[in-house]
């Protein structure tokens, strides 16, 4: 299977923090993989540093053939690469609609791109939303924005980071349908998500980072029943962290 994402020796310090410690993996084209860990693990900084919003100390970090390292966002986001934000920040006084089409005009023209902005609402179930202020949305509502607006942007590896946050089960299990049906798209996904029974359902393989080294790579069964795993983050049981 090809390798679309392949991450060797990935660094990062902060001062006297070792955010990320030798990071390496990769992941083949079509894959559901999570990414899980304690607060304060390195999680999130690790997604920033795969789409260019930090730069590695040391490592190499491939898009398909592409070294990213270096590069802006936005050239990370063209070449397919991008991600959601955890803190999502909309233009509250525009609509959602145009809040999505922003995303688009890295690929399109503005008629293009608003037709794009449509099909990506609709994707998550937004499109009856479109025309509303984006600052009257419920939270919910608005991490949906979020994702819409990162699929405006034509990815071939989506980053998501914390997307059923504040969801109930529901809603939970709309994201994780609408996550399957990206990777039948074709779409790989990477995923950082506290929700542990929502993450164990839905990803082919599990990464666990712990103090920015990456403790464990496996299959959900796998992970779950690693010792060192459960200790450093699972706790006593996986009924614990759902």
């Amino acid at each position: 299977m090809m390798t679309i994402l392949d991450v060797r020796g990935v660094s990062r310090r902060f001062g006297g923090l070792q955010a990320l410690s030798d990071v390496t993996f990769s992941v083949p084209k079509g894959q559901i993989v999570g990414l899980i860990g304690p607060n304060g693990a390195g999680k999130t900084t690790f997604f920033s540093t795969l789409v260019g919003l930090i730069k590695p100390d040391s490592g190499s970090i491939k898009l398909g053939d592409t070294s990213v390292v270096g590069l802006k966002p936005h050239k990370v986001a063209a070449l397919g690469m991008t991600k959601t934000f955890q803190n999502v920040a909309l233009f509250a006084e525009s609509s959602v609609l145009d809040n999505v089409l922003t995303a688009g005009l890295l690929r399109h023209d503005v008629a293009t791109a608003r037709e794009q902005a449509m099909i990506c609402l609709d994707r998550v179930g937004l499109k009856s939303v479109a025309h509303k202020l984006a600052g009257n949305l419920s939270f919910p509502e608005r991490a949906r924005v979020e994702l819409a607006r990162a699929l405006c942007t034509g990815p071939k590896v989506l980053l998501l980071d914390e997307v059923m946050a504040a969801l109930n089960p529901v809603e939970m299990q709309e994201i994780m349908d609408l996550i399957r049906s990206l990777r039948d798209d074709g779409i790989t996904l990477l995923v950082v998500e506290h929700h542990m029974r929502a993450i164990m359902t839905i990803c082919d393989r599990i990464l666990v980072l712990n103090f920015g080294r990456l403790l464990a790579d496996g299959t959900p069964q796998q992970v779950a029943n690693d010792p060192v795993v459960v200790e450093a983050y699972l706790g006593r049981s996986m009924e614990a962290k759902s």
